[in-house]
C-alpha cells in the first residue's frame, strides 16, 4: 500500500512539473466539440410478434399496411481521436440523442413511442489524406453500439392498452467521411463529418397484464451530420 501511495505521489508531482503539450496540427491527439444532426429512418422492417388477443394486436390485424418513423434531432457531440501515424487514426464519439416514434401509412398520425434516449457509442478506424494544405479529408469505418434508455409508450399506444415498451440495445456499424481544416499552427481547427449507421433494433410493446402484444424490428439506420471545432496536440 505504501509503495502504491509513493508511486501515486510521484506521478502527481511529475504531472504538475511537466510542461503542457503545445497545440499542433500534427499532434497525436485531437478533441472535437460538434453539433450533430441525427436523422434516423425508424421504419418497420419486420413484424416479429403480433398477439391478436390484445387490444393493440387486434387493432393492427384489422388494418392494412402499417409503418413507423422516428423524428430528427440536433445534439452536442464530443469526439476524441488518436493518430497512430499522420494517415491512420482511431476515433470514438459520445452523445445522447432523444427521439419519438410515430406511425405512417395506416398508422399515420399516431404516437407510438413518446420518448427514446439513445447512446450511439461508436469507434471508427480512419484513413486520412496526407498533403501540404490545411484541408485533410478522411474516411472511416467501425462498429457502433446503440444503448437505449427510458422508453415510454406514446398516447396512442397507451390508449390501446400498452403499459410498457422496450427497445433492444443493438450492435451495428458505421461508415464515415469528412474533412479537418487546420487554422494555422496552434492546433485549433474546424471539422465537418458525416456518418451513416446501419442498426436494426427491436421494439416490444407489453399490455397492462405484461403480455407481449407486438414486437417489431426497425431500420433505425440514421445519418449523423456534424460540424464544429477541434483542438489537436
Amino acid at each position: 500500500m505504501r509503495k502504491i501511495t509513493l508511486l501515486a505521489a510521484l506521478a502527481a508531482a511529475t504531472t504538475l512539473t511537466a510542461p503542457a503539450h503545445a497545440g499542433s496540427p500534427d499532434g497525436k491527439i485531437q478533441v472535437k466539440v460538434l453539433g450533430s444532426a441525427v436523422l434516423p429512418d425508424g421504419g418497420i422492417s419486420k413484424i416479429e410478434t403480433l398477439d391478436t388477443s390484445t387490444t393493440l394486436g387486434s387493432t393492427l390485424a384489422g388494418m392494412g399496411s402499417v409503418g413507423t418513423k422516428a423524428n430528427n434531432n440536433v445534439v452536442p457531440t464530443v469526439a476524441i481521436e488518436y493518430f497512430f501515424t499522420p494517415a491512420i487514426s482511431v476515433e470514438t464519439i459520445c452523445c445522447f440523442t432523444q427521439h419519438h416514434v410515430s406511425g405512417t401509412k395506416a398508422l399515420a398520425g399516431t404516437d407510438l413511442v413518446d420518448h427514446v434516449l439513445i447512446l450511439p457509442a461508436t469507434v471508427t478506424l480512419k484513413a486520412h489524406l496526407v498533403n501540404k494544405t490545411p484541408f485533410k479529408p478522411y474516411v472511416g469505418v467501425g462498429p457502433a453500439w446503440f444503448f437505449v434508455f427510458d422508453e415510454k409508450p406514446g398516447d396512442t399506444a397507451q390508449a390501446l392498452g400498452i403499459d410498457k415498451v422496450r427497445m433492444s440495445n443493438k450492435v451495428g456499424f458505421a461508415l464515415q467521411g469528412g474533412v479537418d481544416v487546420a487554422l494555422g499552427q496552434s492546433g485549433f481547427g474546424l471539422s465537418l463529418d458525416a456518418k451513416k449507421y446501419w442498426v436494426k433494433p427491436t421494439a416490444s410493446f407489453y399490455d397492462e397484464d405484461g403480455t407481449l402484444a407486438l414486437r417489431t424490428r426497425h431500420d433505425l439506420d440514421p445519418w449523423v451530420l456534424s460540424a464544429g471545432v477541434s483542438y489537436r496536440f
